[in-house]
C-alpha cells in the first residue's frame, strides 16, 4: 500500500522554486508565490494588505495584468512538480502542510505552532505533530 504524500520537504521546496526561476518568463515570481504559499503569516499579510487597499493593483498578477486566480496557481503548482521531476504529483496545500510538518518536528509547541498557523481547532494542527522518520534519533543522548 502507498501512503500518499501531504507535503513537501524543504528539499523538494527548494527544488520546486529552483526549477520556477529557471522555467517560464516570470520565474522569480513564482517562486515568490510558492515561498508565500509555505508560510501562513505572509498570506495572512498579503490578504490583509488587499482588504485594506482593493483598489490597488494586486501583489502577483497575470500576463493581463489581473490577479492570479486559485486555479492559476493550483495549475502552475501542478506544471513546476512535473518539470522539476517530482515523484508524485504536487498541489498547492502541501507547501502549507510543508509548513506545519517543518515546525512541529523542529520541536516547536502544539498550541504555539495552532495560534501560528491560524487553526482554530487544534485537531487540525495535531497531524503535524508526526514525528519524523528520525524523531527518536539521538532521543536518549545527553
Amino acid at each position: 500500500m502507498t501512503v500518499k504524500r501531504r507535503y513537501l520537504t524543504q528539499r523538494e521546496i527548494e527544488r520546486l522554486m529552483d526549477c520556477a526561476r529557471k522555467h517560464g518568463r516570470y520565474g522569480h515570481r513564482d517562486a515568490t508565490m510558492i515561498l508565500v504559499a509555505i508560510r501562513g503569516d505572509e498570506m495572512r499579510a498579503l490578504r490583509k494588505l488587499h482588504r485594506n487597499y482593493p483598489a490597488d493593483t494586486y501583489v502577483f498578477v497575470s500576463e493581463r495584468g489581473g490577479p492570479i486566480s486559485p486555479i492559476g496557481f493550483h495549475r502552475l503548482i501542478q506544471r513546476l512538480g512535473e518539470a522539476a521531476k517530482m515523484p508524485f504529483p504536487i498541489h498547492p496545500h502541501m507547501l502549507r502542510h510543508a509548513c506545519g510538518f517543518k515546525l512541529a518536528n523542529d520541536g516547536h509547541d502544539t498550541r504555539a505552532l495552532q495560534h501560528y498557523l491560524g487553526h482554530k481547532n487544534i485537531q487540525h494542527t495535531v497531524r503535524y505533530t508526526e514525528m519524523a522518520l528520525d524523531g527518536f534519533k539521538d532521543f536518549w543522548r545527553d
